[in-house]
């Protein structure tokens, strides 16, 4: 099967495709293996909304659940038990990939419950217990940023976990993500880890930025409207500085004579939610070597039929996108407001979709005891 020149072309320019999905029927279908081979897929992501509406309402599990059900198994082992088969499941069929990108690559992400989110130590353990259970080297553990998980990730990294960090929403955050890495990959070395052996992400969030700003900026009118759909991407832009001169110091350097691999920017949130807006924007706009782009199947269906790479970030590109974030901030826009309230909305939307997971299989629990 042929690749798409589109997707390939992304490829090329050092951009990493994950899918932004898992579910059983992908992998027992083909469908995931064919965008592998025809949409230069290299990585799947979850997160508990996907798992929730993978798991709901769909027959794929239910042989699955009866059986735990009859074992005696409880909900949380139940969703454990789906989710990490899954996520294993994928991890295998991406290994091949893993294994020619040096674990860069062919890397499927899980997530601690999100009712850990600010919770470090719990944080940690799960992320350790999730990280043995799925048992595949290519399994990345995804722990948010909030301040809680930022100690997480340095105590996870340290332990030669790969970390998946996600909702990141804003650069001084991210700043601070960059920092936890790499003094967890800093613990790592005097533990006697191999750092060759550990890769992380930094998932940054795209779309939502541009929703509660252009919101905001509809509320102030006038010449702060012109401003709408510009947020998200300069966000990101400014995003990358940091990541280009956190990998360029001495200190990242030390690490690297030892093995360390750099933290790739992962955009997240690529899914274009103002249909006044191009629907590959956050892909053309946010090319970057290296980095990965996380795409629901609509978005990298969009990008396989018109997708336009645009100019690659770099450091110019990275003082544009601080210029604009700073004319929103003269505009009337609380910056800091708007990132804090996002993280907040983040790990509110991950509970409810967990709490939903929960009483979905908890009534299918029930039905097959009954």
């Amino acid at each position: 099967m042929t690749s798409n020149p589109r997707t390939q072309a992304l490829s090329d320019a050092g951009v990493s495709i994950w899918l932004d999905d898992l579910s059983r029927s992908r992998l027992q279908t083909g469908n995931l293996a064919e965008l592998i081979e025809s949409r230069n897929v290299v990585g799947v992501t979850t997160n508990p909304s996907i798992f929730q509406a993978a798991i709901s309402g769909a027959e794929d599990y239910d042989a699955d659940i009866a059986a735990l059900a009859a074992e005696g198994k409880d909900v949380d082992a139940v969703i454990e038990k789906l989710t990490t088969d899954d996520v294993r499941a994928a991890a295998e069929l991406f290994s091949d990939i893993y294994a020619s990108s040096g674990g860069f690559d062919g890397r499927v992400s899980i997530e601690v419950d999100p009712r850990l989110a600010h919770e470090t130590d719990e944080t940690i353990e799960q992320a350790k217990h999730l990280h043995e259970i799925v048992g595949r080297e290519n399994v990345m553990i995804k722990i948010p940023a909030t301040e809680e998980g930022l100690p997480a990730i340095t105590a996870v990294i340290a332990e030669g976990i790969s970390v998946n960090v996600t909702l990141i929403f804003s650069a001084a955050r991210y700043q601070q993500v960059i920092e936890a890495y790499l003094t967890g990959l800093e613990q790592a070395a005097e533990a006697g880890k191999d750092l060759s052996t550990i890769h992380s992400v930094a998932s940054f969030f795209v779309s939502r930025v541009d929703s509660e700003i252009d919101k905001r900026l509809a509320e102030l009118g006038g010449e702060a409207e012109t401003m709408r759909g510009s947020a998200g991407v300069a966000n990101a832009e400014a995003a990358f500085g940091e990541y280009l001169v956190a990998f360029s110091s001495e200190r990242f350097a030390a690490l690297k004579a030892q093995g360390a691999n750099v933290q790739r920017p992962l955009w997240a949130s690529t899914g274009v939610k103002n249909p006044e807006y191009p629907d590959t924007l956050y892909v053309d706009r946010l090319v970057a070597d290296p980095s990965v782009n996380t795409m629901p199947e609509k978005t990298l269906d969009a990008v396989a039929d018109h997708s336009e790479p645009g100019t690659p970030l770099s450091a110019e590109t990275a003082e544009s996108g601080e210029a604009v974030l700073g004319r929103l901030a003269e505009a009337g826009i609380d910056l800091a407001d708007v990132f804090a309230l996002l993280e907040r909305e983040g790990v509110e939307k991950f509970e409810q979709a967990w709490e939903e997971l929960i009483s979905t299989v908890s009534a299918s629990v029930e039905s097959a005891r009954s």
